[in-house]
């Protein structure tokens, strides 16, 4: 029986309509004559989805007693009684009640499929193993159910059921997703834009990455080896050489300009193991591709047009990129070269062959290898070729009657491979002459002459020497690839360190020269830096020359003093003192001194922020408290002056009831400006540092009906929704108090009437949020990040296009306390301040502290 046929709706939160797609596609199934039975469908209240289910044949669910309680799950036997042709069953991640007869949902679902029933479900990103890691640190909720991403990815289709998190939210505000006493709580945790768009993406990327897989299975399947422009890929060849920096540039450009195509780089290593070029160059290109967000890749291949086009062909690539050739004219006329090579077998894949500086200035030779052996091996080998020939000689004279001369030949030709295999080519080589002529005079007809009469033995004597010399050139060549391969493995393991210390984040100096240090056993290791403007004679002058990090002994204070130095660009240096390092540990030399300038780099840039944002802080303070006193001071002060001038004149007789309502104004002018006046000097304390803090473990129900009293006559315009179960946080209880009556004044003040403000307070991961909701006209989007310029109203002119006062001192109490202040739009309109604080491990701190100080 065939195996039924699997189709997934995914989503990327819940309320986004799976269940109402899958339902929507089983009508419409069902009414083209096809048997659909809904297995199990979750509606989860919701109207508009219940109604799909009329007139919709559902299979009875069974019924399991678990602790007590009664649960109802699919009974996967009587669906496959049933036997229809496609069977409807949501959440796939579902765990079963202890007692059913799988644990997951899912192994129902696939029992179902081998009876041969087509299955369409539904399942969110979240519950996805691969990314359940990546939604709780997102989301700050952990997804206990969760489903194989293989089960998935088996499907035989995949629907995204896509809807933006504003659209989402607006559902969720309308009620068509929760009930409306969950809709609030909802809103104000899992279903934050933030966290909605994040999860949108990871939903978005697995489909993608599951649309490639079919694309890549499809064009196997049907033997497609030709490029599909389906997606732009641009694949930048690099060999290690200097004009790779160039390479690398051009192709991140032409991805650019195609849309924001895909950067790959990739090198062709010879099948030995060795990468034949520069492993310091190729580390330096590999960091500058993946800072143009591309990536590398090495493959493996003697054949490097080749091996460059499987590649490409392989990763989909539209786009290949390569260097101009580096070899001379008289060269490119006995080969083609790689490029040549490359665009002749290309396809319909796009060449770019890249002009550089080092074009036709000759391909970098790699240095003379050292002897493949040892000294000693050579003498022994030499010592064989000269004593054992002769010796041989008379060992096979008495024989030469009994032996014929192949069979001569062959006892010399295990002589001279004796000799290759001890001492190399050249003993080899010289045994293999000397041989041929001991032959010739001593065996060959006519004895003791160097003729030979019959040209058999001469040709026998020809292939004599040529598969000797053959053979000890390839014993000699085994041997220098074996120390070559050795001398590679040894730099990459190196090199590995040197990648897992980057990794690992430890990019402090004088760790990564400690380690350069103990690798090739350096009596040290020292960081240089020109002083001042280079000239001709600086390396002659010590004092030109500044230690910025050291390890090991006595340092060196400028490059001549050094036994091998690195020029890392054109004011540092990485000068190694101990011994003399050969060309090939120089290359990975290179790339330590590279990373140390990345270190060195990082270090002083992290020391400039730091020295900057206490003058940034200072400068935006100043600009604010300008902006408070010029504005926000005269209003209120000019309010007080116009009602006392109003009472003190003579020209009117005031009545009572006008007599009050002008002291009111004045009253209510002068807390204004005294409330104002606080907050100057709050802000100038936290600008100086020397705000006083209290910091202490509190409930919030000690500080928010304090902070709700306080607002006065503006007390019944805010409901309080503050659970008691909240956990205790960190805070200053009085400054506490006024950053909430500073926000709930500010939202009272632009909430319609009739409105309340809505005060609630729930946990997320290590901190409780604060809310403070108003149903306002909330702020226009392009002035989001102007909220919190301290003091400032959006739009001096009309007060109720945005925020009043008091935000940026709030913000600054908040931060002081450590915690955050934030903002987020309030669904269905107006605006959501959110007030994050640690919770409390119980630890009581009292001291003095500021944003810049922390």
């Amino acid at each position: 029986m065939p195996r039924g046929r699997l189709r997934v709706y995914l989503g990327a939160a819940p309320g986004v309509g799976k269940t109402y797609a899958m339902l929507g596609e089983g009508r419409r199934a069902r009414e083209r004559g096809r048997d659909v039975v809904v297995g199990l469908v979750e509606t989860h209240g919701r109207a508009r989805t219940a109604e799909l289910l009329d007139g919709m044949e559902i299979v009875p669910r069974r019924t399991l007693v678990h602790r007590g309680a009664t649960f109802t799950e699919l009974d996967v036997d009587a669906v496959i009684a049933r036997a229809p042709k496609t069977a409807l069953i949501d959440e796939l991640a579902h765990t079963n009640v202890p007692g059913s007869r799988n644990a997951k949902r899912w192994q129902d679902i696939e029992e179902i499929l081998d009876a041969g029933i087509d299955v369409v479900t539904t399942v969110n990103i979240q519950h996805l193993e691969s990314v359940n890691d990546v939604v709780e640190q997102i989301t700050g909720v952990p997804q206990r159910e969760t489903v194989p991403d293989e089960v998935v990815r088996r499907a035989d289709q995949i629907e995204l059921v896509d809807m933006s998190p504003e659209a989402l939210r607006r559902r969720m505000a309308h009620g068509n997703v929760y009930a409306p006493e969950k809709v609030n709580a909802a809103l104000s945790n899992y279903f934050r834009v933030g966290n909605l768009t994040a999860l949108r993406e990871l939903a978005l990327l697995w489909v993608a990455g599951k649309v490639d897989e079919q694309l890549d299975r499809y064009r196997a399947a049907h033997g497609i080896e030709g490029t599909w422009e389906a997606r732009e890929r641009v694949v930048v060849a690099l060999t290690g050489g200097p004009e790779g920096d160039t390479l690398v540039r051009r192709a991140a450009r032409i991805a650019d300009r195609s849309k924001g195509a895909d950067l790959l780089a990739v090198h062709v290593t010879r099948s030995d193991g060795l990468t034949g070029g520069d492993p310091a160059i190729l580390a330096r290109q590999r960091t500058l591709v993946e800072s143009m967000g591309g990536t590398y890749h090495q493959v493996v291949g003697d054949d490097v047009p080749r091996a460059l086009l499987d590649f490409a062909r392989g990763v989909n690539a539209t786009q290949l990129v390569l260097g101009a050739s580096r070899r001379g004219r008289f060269a490119q006329i006995l080969s083609r070269g790689v490029g040549v090579e490359t665009t002749a077998l290309s396809g319909p894949i796009d060449v770019h062959m890249i002009t550089h500086a080092e074009a036709r200035q000759g391909r970098t030779r790699p240095e003379r290898s050292r002897a493949a052996l040892t000294r000693r091996r050579r003498l022994i080998g030499w010592a064989v070729a000269v004593l054992g020939m002769p010796l041989m000689t008379a060992a096979l004279s008495p024989f030469r009657d009994v032996l014929s001369l192949p069979s001569e030949i062959l006892l010399f030709l295990c002589l001279v491979v004796g000799v290759a295999l001890v001492g190399g080519t050249w003993p080899a080589f010289t045994a293999a002459v000397g041989g041929s002529l001991l032959l010739n005079w001593f065996f060959t007809p006519p004895i003791g002459q160097l003729t030979i009469a019959d040209p058999e033995n001469l040709l026998a004597l020809v292939v004599f020497v040529l598969v000797a010399a053959a053979v000890s050139t390839i014993v000699d060549l085994a041997a220098r690839r074996t120390r070559e391969a050795a001398q590679a493995r040894a730099d990459a393991e190196v090199l590995s360190t040197l990648a897992g210390h980057v990794l690992r984040g430890e990019a402090a100096l004088p760790s990564l020269l400690g380690r350069l240090r103990e690798t090739f056993g350096l009596a040290s290791v020292t960081l240089l830096e020109r002083v001042g403007e280079p000239s001709p004679d600086d390396r002659a002058e010590p004092e030109a020359w500044r230690i910025l990090a050291s390890s090991g002994g006595t340092p060196c204070t400028h490059p001549g003093a050094a036994d091998t130095d690195v020029v890392i660009d054109e004011r540092l240096v990485l000068a190694a003192r101990g011994r003399l390092l050969d060309a090939s540990d120089r290359r990975v030399l290179e790339a330590f001194a590279a990373e140390a300038a990345v270190a060195l780099r990082q270090e002083r840039l992290q020391e400039e922020a730091e020295q900057t944002k206490p003058l940034a802080e200072a400068d935006k303070m100043r600009t604010a408290l300008l902006a408070a006193v010029s504005h926000d001071l005269r209003t209120p002060l000019a309010a007080a002056k116009a009602a006392v001038e109003s009472l003190r004149s003579s020209d009117v007789a005031w009545s009572a009831e006008d007599h009050d309502e002008l002291l009111a104004t004045a009253d209510e002018s002068l807390v204004r400006l005294g409330r104002l006046v606080d907050n100057l000097l709050d802000m100038s304390r936290l600008q100086a540092g020397a705000l006083g803090l209290s910091l202490q473990a509190m409930g919030l129900d000690e500080v928010v009906p304090r902070a709700i009293d306080d607002l006065g006559p503006l007390r019944d315009q805010v409901q309080d929704d503050i659970s008691t179960e909240l956990p205790e946080i960190v805070a200053d209880p009085a400054l506490l108090e006024r950053v909430l009556v500073n926000l709930m004044t500010n939202a009272v003040r632009y909430s319609p009437p009739g409105e309340k403000v809505l005060l609630t307070a729930s946990r997320l991961g290590a901190h409780v949020e604060v809310r403070v909701i108003d149903r306002g006209p909330g702020i226009p989007a392009e002035a989001v990040e102007r909220v919190f310029v301290p003091f400032q109203r959006l739009g001096d002119r009309d007060n109720h296009t945005g925020v009043g006062l008091g935000l940026a001192l709030s913000r600054g109490l908040t931060e002081a306390m450590g915690g955050a202040l934030t903002l987020e739009e309030t669904p269905g309109g107006g605006l959501t301040m959110i007030v994050s604080m640690p919770i409390s491990s119980r630890a009581t701190t009292h001291g003095s502290c500021s944003p810049c100080q922390r």
